[in-house]
């Protein structure tokens, strides 16, 4: 789950990841960003709140730990689909099911707005390539309320058997060099 960046002075940095799902994340966040500072512009996170007119009411931070709650939230599963498996992960339509019953939406309309908002902001992530492709701008919204569509909590140790980078090889010349900084990152 490794991927290399180099930087305008020939430096090459190595990021590695914790699991396909957050490389993938890492590589477009940053890709956005290179898009943006190329064109000239501005990189900066929009806001769901702003953007969807979510209303001040609502606590998305709140929301989120509700979700998480072992006893009355969101069950995590274990899912499988194109001969993989995906650990600790739930389908989009048992988000709007619980987000209806909690009485925190009126409808399932209002639930995908919520769930878009939730996902925009990073408390939920997609898992598989169905919700990655809606996440990415490919369907009508970004969050889909679909028994085939799997997200998870970045917190939760989500993973997905089948997808392990193991089995590639990776030549030992690519990480010649010195390590300056070893740490975590923040994505922020």
């Amino acid at each position: 789950f490794v991927f290399k960046l180099t930087a305008a002075k020939q430096q090459d940095h190595f990021f590695q990841a914790a699991y396909l799902e957050e490389r993938d994340a890492w590589v477009r966040d940053i890709k956005k960003a290179i898009y943006c500072i190329d064109g000239g512009q501005r990189f900066a996170r929009k806001s769901t709140r702003k953007s969807i007119r979510l209303p001040e009411t609502i606590n998305l931070s709140a929301l989120y730990l509700s979700m998480k709650d072992p006893e009355k939230g969101i069950k995590e599963l274990k899912l499988e689909k194109d001969k993989k498996v995906f650990n600790h992960c739930f389908t989009g339509t048992s988000v709007i099911d619980w987000l209806v019953s909690s009485n925190s939406i009126r409808n399932r309309k209002e639930g995908l707005m919520l769930a878009s908002s939730l996902l925009s902001e990073g408390y939920l992530q997609p898992a598989g390539d169905t919700s990655k492709a809606a996440a990415e701008g490919l369907s009508d919204t970004p969050f889909l309320d679909l028994s085939d569509a799997y997200y998870y909590f970045p917190d939760s140790g989500f993973f997905c058997e089948g997808n392990s980078s193991d089995d590639d090889v990776v030549l030992k010349e690519e990480f010649r060099g010195m390590v300056v900084k070893q740490g975590c990152l923040l994505k922020q």
